[in-house]
């Protein structure tokens, strides 16, 4: 096997930790496997067709052997939300002291040295079955120092309430930081998610997360995904879920830090009845890059898929979506529909939608649609004709394409904080706050 020179780095880097990375977190089975694998295919590339929009050059220069966590202080991370119990990590690493004392009933949560039952928890090993477009899961498996494995039973009181904050401190050059959750949800059972990727200190972090899910027969989960790395960050992440029969699956996403951000969503309908709902949203200024590619496969008979995506690209930015829809044989009745769409704010920014539809057997209901421009002509001179003038017009447009998918978002509490992220993001802050 020729290796490039990236890959020889990898293996170097391991190499040198690979005594020190705890088998109670990743076997060294694995982390082996994990990287025998990646270094046979490689790191994903602007060659690679979903990859062509996200900016991978971070990466011939990233140190990928994990930093030491920076202490972090309470007072320097954002309020928990109320009824939610939250479970810290600081560049990786579980943070006991900044993470509430208890889990709520039904609720079992394993991190660190107390992970003697890993092996038994879902693990989607991308090691045993390699996907082109989840190669840096095995970045992740072959390095990670920690990881959040959680396990939901219906003995839970309803819809339980947690917060997975990854916090990024340390700087690309001292290291890199690899966030690893994996949510088991048994039959049954309801919760609530909330995973936010924050940067504190160094605001040039290389972040590699990786996250499982396992949504048993009949359960629920509502899954808040909030992505705020640092102005100079490095930020790539892997999700991928399971539906069994009956299964509801909401995933809300809203990115808008980091210098280059990368989003690889897979969920497959595996069970009959199941129900995903996508929405994300992603707001991009000066040179930074939002990317994201989603794959849903339905697997199983009469399941519903709904993607929506709203997406801003000012400045020199770059805000891209591939949303791809996989209706295999067998999966007769199934119902997707996608909506994605992307706003132009600069005359040097770029948009990508792309909306993508395989479908491989007959009595299905699919739709999609995608656009991408500026500001509805139409829309801003029943504006104008209303009295406002032209940049306030503006800038209430833009809020209510965001507003699209941020109002879908059902805990109030963090739907405002979310919404004032996003009015901070904007060049137009000050006007917008009025709104509040």
């Amino acid at each position: 096997m020729s290796l490039t020179p990236l890959s020889t780095r990898i293996a170097t880097e391991h190499a040198r930790v690979a005594g020190s990375l705890p088998a109670e977190v990743v076997s060294r089975k694995h982390r082996r496997q994990a990287l025998e694998t990646l270094l046979a295919h490689g790191l994903p590339s602007a060659r690679d067709e979903n990859w062509k929009y996200a900016n991978l050059r971070p990466l011939e220069r990233a140190r990928f052997a994990p930093a030491d966590p920076a202490r972090i202080e309470a007072a320097e991370l954002p309020a928990p939300l109320a009824a939610f119990a939250r479970y810290t990590f600081v560049d990786g690493m579980f943070a006991p002291a900044l993470s509430s004392k208890d889990s709520p009933a039904g609720i079992t949560m394993h991190a660190g040295r107390s992970q003697q039952h890993i092996e038994r928890l879902p693990r989607r090993a991308a090691a045993h079955a390699p996907n082109p477009d989840e190669r840096l899961a095995l970045l992740n498996e072959a390095f990670a120092t920690d990881a959040a494995q959680i396990r939901v039973d219906a003995t839970a009181a309803r819809r339980p309430c947690l917060e997975l904050l990854f916090v990024a401190s340390s700087d690309a050059a001292a290291g890199a930081s690899y966030p690893r959750l994996a949510l088991e949800v048994l039959a049954g059972a309801q919760v609530v998610v909330l995973e936010r990727h924050l940067g504190i200190g160094s605001d040039a972090s290389f972040v590699n997360s990786a996250v499982s899910l396992d949504i048993g027969r009949g359960s629920a989960v509502h899954h808040y995904r909030w992505q705020q790395a640092g102005a100079r960050a490095t930020w790539f992440d892997t999700l991928s879920a399971t539906l069994a029969h009956d299964a509801v699956y909401r995933l809300h996403s809203v990115a808008l830090g980091a210098l280059a951000a990368r989003s690889t969503v897979h969920v497959q309908l595996a069970g009959e009845a199941a129900d995903v709902t996508l929405s994300a949203a992603a707001l991009a200024d000066r040179q930074q890059v939002q990317d994201a590619y989603a794959l849903i496969e339905h697997v199983a008979p009469r399941a519903r898929t709904e993607q929506t995506f709203r997406g801003i690209s000012a400045g020199r930015a770059r805000v891209g979506f591939n949303g791809k829809v996989v209706v295999r044989p067998g999966a007769h009745g199934t119902d997707s529909r996608q909506s994605l769409k992307g706003l132009l704010a600069g005359p040097e920014a770029e948009i990508d939608v792309r909306p993508q539809l395989e479908i491989y057997t007959d009595d299905v209901r699919c739709s999609h649609g995608a656009t991408a421009g500026k500001l509805d002509e139409n829309m801003l001179f029943y504006m104008l004709s209303r009295g406002l003038d032209r940049e306030s017009a503006q800038r209430l447009l833009k809020w209510a394409f965001l507003e699209d998918v941020v109002s879908r978002i059902e805990v109030p509490e963090l739907r405002r904080q979310i919404e004032h992220s996003l009015v901070g993001q904007m060049a137009d802050a000050a006007a917008l706050q009025e709104l509040f």
